[in-house]
């Protein structure tokens, strides 16, 4: 634990100043190392007042996007998540395969305020620029086969999707596989990579990354993103929101862990599907196939009725809906499949 965080648990709860030199000494550190850690947290938006000759009082918190404030949020399965907050990375997927490697436990969960080389689906990069997005990846060491490790994926889908209407009071949809939608925009991307032990058929671990956007970056998103992409904000975000974000998919995703190869997500996946009822374009290397979709089985596989009238489940591939289907979305003329259900 840094020293800025062990100053920060002794100031927490004060009702009355401490000090720098009694914390000095309960620390075994010098006054001068204490002001310093002082001066960190202040930087990261703690308010800590300071007297003359009376000591210093943490004041308020609120609106900090720390460990400590996501782990007092977190609740059942997720609590004890050891939650590291790095101000760059390469990116998060990154930096928590080489913590998988050196023999990080399970629930290691590393959030970036930005990241240099975000990693999306089939190579492609992620927009992560400073301030404006959520970047996350949770260290997973799974105890089932590889051939679930999609479930993984699709949990977490559910999960971001439930915390966005926790955090914004937004509803979210899902675009299978892996999407999150809002108002016919792609706010969430989600990565799952993983290391396969060929003995045994299972995982060594894998690596959940998450990326949301939160706000709009200043300038807009780049060229290629601004016919896709949106965020819970254009701007001005309320200043809790990346907190109660992270907590809320964190409690979420080790809900669902738990009793992952049961896929208790299913039923919600089901009801956020962005595109069910709907016609796609469902391409899988060279092959290309036009169909209406069905739904999602029990294996969370795309159900589709092929032009052909032939009915066929997808496991992978990359799936477009027709660009006036999302117009409408983002018009709010097009009621969601999940209010439809609520009717």
């Amino acid at each position: 634990m840094e020293l800025s965080e062990r100053v920060l648990e002794l100031l927490r709860g004060r009702k009355e100043p401490l000090s720098g030199e009694e914390m000095a000494a309960r620390l075994q550190v010098s006054r001068n190392s204490v002001w310093k850690a002082v001066q960190k947290l202040r930087s990261a938006g703690y308010t800590i007042q300071a007297g003359t000759n009376s000591g210093y009082q943490l004041v308020a918190e609120s609106g900090v996007f720390s460990p400590a404030n996501i782990a007092r949020r977190l609740t059942g399965p997720a609590c004890g998540a050891d939650i590291r907050i790095l101000e760059e990375v390469t990116s998060t997927n990154t930096v928590g395969k080489e913590l998988a490697e050196q023999g990080s436990p399970e629930g290691t969960v590393i959030i970036a305020l930005r990241q240099t080389a975000g990693k999306g689906r089939l190579g492609r990069s992620f927009a992560s620029p400073a301030g404006t997005g959520l970047y996350m990846s949770i260290l997973l060491r799974p105890r089932f086969s590889a051939e679930e490790s999609l479930s993984i994926t699709t949990a977490a889908a559910v999960a971001v999707a439930g915390a966005v209407e926790a955090a914004a009071g937004k509803k979210a949809m899902i675009k299978w596989v892996n999407d999150v939608y809002l108002d016919g925009y792609k706010i969430c991307g989600i990565l799952t990579e993983a290391s396969i032990d060929f003995e045994t058929g299972g995982l060594r671990y894998a690596v959940l990354g998450i990326g949301v956007n939160v706000e709009v970056p200043e300038g807009g998103f780049p060229e290629e993103l601004r016919d896709i992409a949106g965020a819970l904000y254009e701007k001005d975000a309320p200043p809790e929101t990346r907190t109660v974000l992270a907590a809320e998919i964190l409690n979420r995703f080790f809900g669902f862990y738990q009793t992952l190869t049961d896929r208790p997500f299913l039923p919600e996946y089901r009801r956020r599907s962005l595109l069910t009822g709907r016609r796609v374009t469902l391409v899988r290397g060279s092959i290309k196939q036009i169909g209406t979709v069905l739904g999602v089985d029990d294996e969370a596989r795309l159900l589709v009725r092929l032009e052909n009238g032939e009915e066929a489940a997808f496991s992978a591939g990359e799936v477009t809906v027709e660009k006036d289907f999302l117009e409408s979305l983002r018009k709010g003329s097009v009621e969601t499949r999940e209010e439809c259900d609520k009717e």
